[in-house]
């Protein structure tokens, strides 16, 4: 069985004996405070945080990292408090060890909420030390290994959680040696089965194989030292999980994956990496678009290195990879590296770009979870950020940015920064305008055009990918209906009020804190905001108010008088809070109405649309409205034509209504018989007279019959 002493001989290799001591310490502290508990498999608990010592060991961590892995589980599973390990051990492992320990002392409703919350607890503590995800990460690997003395549904639901958040942070990290074994160690207990067979056949390939593969390798080796190039072939084997999934998505078989042989080639510089690749496609023709330079752009966990497929001496496809010493650490260890080099300075400035750029990411997580509503909201937006192939476009300085594959410009928008993406309103590609839904391509360069007062559109959200943005937008759409709800529900109960000739301003400050304490409301907004979302009725909160006022009470009948006196204004341009009915498209110079719709504010119907109709004797609901003097949109309206059928009828029709300086929203035509047809448009016109003007133009076509304007 692994000892301390065998952990201490390890650790002799890269700490100073006064900080390996130090670990020896932690562990025998570790052990006092877990004595008595075993874990499932029946061994003593302290054998796991041991384990995961010596994980962070291969890793070659530093001595407060390994101190934190012995104690991780201290302040969780036993009585000793944070404070006691800072006593004991200092701060910063104290600090370690509070940010991987679970939330033990809060009751959860919910499993996924428990997670979630643990998951952001988690990310404020990465925020002020990265080293607490590699410690859990180390946690959970052991974990992995040890998953067989757990009850099935057990191993599925820890294998499953593993697969969708630990590996891909690995991943992200760059700590590829861990992720690769977190992700067969998850496959295992996910699909048994089928992890069983793929390892098999995997066993049962390279041993037919074995030949052919030294073949290759030998002749990489030769090619090298024949060109004096310094640099060493090894064999590079591919995972289970990676085979399944290329089987699954790619839809190939075994044998067509398996046929692929994988070789990685470590050299001294990079100057040695680009002579090696000449090298190699001088021996083997490089197959045409599948070359990729992640030296001269890494990838956003740091990952470098040249890759290249080649055609073999049997046509067989040979990928090859092409490194320094300094980049396989990187691609192995990732973020740890930063530690890996701190003693010695051969590959510091490589080891402090990952960790600057982890530190980035790191950000960029901390900014979701303030702009998420709920937890379980951030961990779908970490999730979703986790972690697709990149491409790399440019900004007009010539900067690079990464962004996942098929994301759009206001993706980027969003990626510069969150008030650029609030207020783009156009973009440039390649000095060319393109729609900011426009899926990006590597190479490209952007510019974008902003506004100010510019607002995020919440179709938005049905085209972007990146998890920044889609949490940037909710959090100003959030924001924006916040806003326009206060106004809203100040507007009404102002209205409310003003015919006893008096207003919420005016009313004595101390009645209002005193009718939002019986509500149980903080503030004045919070009370404003129901109104305008329709939670509350004005008229209830007006009367309530001025029943408190020592005039004494209002009548009910005169309340609901002075709701029906004073017609709202509406423009148009109101936002979130006032919505205009689909069914009957009511258009400036329309009677219209509106109706109190819970969590919409209020809806927009015309006077005569018959889904009011329910409504008409609860007139609290309904509100008399009134068009302003300056409209500052467009309205859709939906019409009904019927004409006779012949060639290049929408083509027609979709230029006199361009023409009229009006856009078609949607357009769909039915045969009513062989010789007429029904089509129907859905156009966005500024007013009644501007539909009035399309009307007659469309009538002044041959071949057209009867136009009606659909009311319901």
């Amino acid at each position: 069985m692994f000892t301390i002493d065998d952990l201490a001989d390890r650790l002799g290799g890269y700490l100073p004996p006064d900080e390996i001591q130090q670990v020896k310490r932690a562990f025998y502290y570790a052990e006092q405070a877990h004595d008595g508990q075993r874990r499932r498999s029946g061994e003593p608990y302290v054998t796991h945080p041991l384990a995961v010592a010596n994980i962070l060991a291969n890793m070659h961590m530093d001595h407060q990292s390994l101190m934190a892995a012995m104690l991780h589980d201290v302040i969780e599973d036993t009585g000793v408090s944070k404070d006691a390990l800072a006593a004991q051990f200092g701060e910063p492992v104290a600090e370690l060890v509070d940010g991987v320990s679970k939330l033990t002392q809060i009751t959860f409703e919910d499993k996924a909420v428990a997670q979630a919350e643990n998951f952001q607890k988690m990310v404020l503590a990465m925020s002020r030390d990265i080293r607490v995800i590699i410690v859990k990460l180390a946690d959970r690997l052991h974990n992995m290994r040890t998953l067989g003395a757990l009850r099935p549904e057990k191993k599925r639901r820890i294998a499953r959680e593993t697969l969708e958040i630990y590996a891909r942070i690995a991943s992200r990290l760059g700590i590829n040696t861990i992720r690769v074994e977190l992700e067969d160690l998850s496959f295992q207990a996910l699909h048994p089965m089928r992890a069983e067979r793929i390892k098999h056949a995997v066993s049962k390939a390279r041993g037919h194989r074995r030949s052919t593969i030294r073949q290759v390798q030998n002749s990489l080796q030769k090619c090298l030292d024949d060109d004096s190039l310094p640099g060493t072939v090894i064999g590079r084997q591919k995972h289970l999980l990676s085979i399944y999934r290329k089987m699954r998505d790619q839809r190939k078989s075994f044998a067509e994956i398996m046929d692929v042989f994988g070789f990685r080639i470590i050299t001294d510089d990079v100057d040695s990496c680009y002579r090696i690749l000449g090298a190699v496609h001088n021996l083997y023709k490089p197959v045409p678009g599948r070359f990729k330079d992640y030296i001269a752009i890494p990838k956003a966990n740091g990952y470098q290195s040249l890759h290249t497929t080649l055609f073999g001496s049997s046509g067989m496809p040979i990928e090859v990879q092409i490194r320094t010493r300094e980049m396989e650490a990187m691609a192995n260890n990732g973020i740890a590296a930063h530690w890996l080099y701190k003693a010695g300075q051969t590959a510091r400035p490589i080891a402090a770009g990952s960790h600057a750029r982890a530190r980035e990411w790191v950000r960029g997580l901390l900014e979701m979870q303030r702009h998420a509503g709920n937890p379980l909201e951030f961990i779908e937006h970490v999730k979703n950020d986790l972690f697709p192939d990149d491409i790399y476009v440019f900004t007009p300085k010539g900067d690079i940015m990464e962004l996942p594959q098929g994301a759009t410009v206001i993706d980027f928008a969003y990626s510069v920064h969150t008030d650029i993406g609030n207020s783009c309103i156009a973009c440039r590609i390649d000095r060319h305008l393109a729609p900011l839904s426009t899926r990006l391509e590597s190479g490209q360069t952007l510019e974008i055009i902003t506004a100010p007062g510019a607002r995020p559109n919440t179709t938005w959200l049905s085209f972007v990918v990146t998890a920044k943005a889609r949490s940037a937008i909710r959090h100003a759409l959030k924001h924006q209906q916040h806003t326009e709800s206060v106004q809203l529900g100040r507007r009404l109960l102002n209205k409310a009020l003003a015919d006893f000739d008096t207003s919420l301003e005016e009313l004595p400050k101390e009645y209002l804190r005193s009718l939002l304490d019986n509500m149980g409301l903080k503030h004045e907004d919070e009370l404003l905001e129901s109104i305008g979302l329709g939670t509350r009725l004005a008229y209830a909160v007006a009367r309530r108010l001025l029943d408190a006022l020592p005039d004494g009470t209002v009548s009910d009948d005169r309340l609901r008088t002075s709701d029906q006196d004073s017609p709202i204004v509406i423009s148009g341009a109101e936002g979130m809070v006032i919505n205009f009915a689909r069914c009957c498209h009511p258009l400036p110079g329309d009677p219209v109405i509106g109706h109190l719709s819970v969590g919409k504010g209020i809806v927009v119907h015309r006077a005569e649309c018959r889904n009011l109709d329910e409504l008409r004797n609860d007139p609290e609901k309904l509100f008399a409205l009134e068009w302003s003097q300056q409209i500052q949109d467009d309205f859709p309206v939906a019409m009904r034509i019927e004409m006779e059928s012949r060639r290049g009828l929408v083509a027609e029709l979709a230029s006199l209504v361009t023409d009229a300086d009006a856009n078609i929203e949607r357009i769909g035509i039915e045969e009513r018989d062989a010789r007429l047809s029904i089509v129907n448009l859905t156009i966005a016109v500024r007013d009644r007279v501007h539909l009035a003007r399309i009307i007659k133009r469309i009538r002044n076509l041959p071949h057209v019959g009867r136009i009606s304007r659909v009311r319901n």
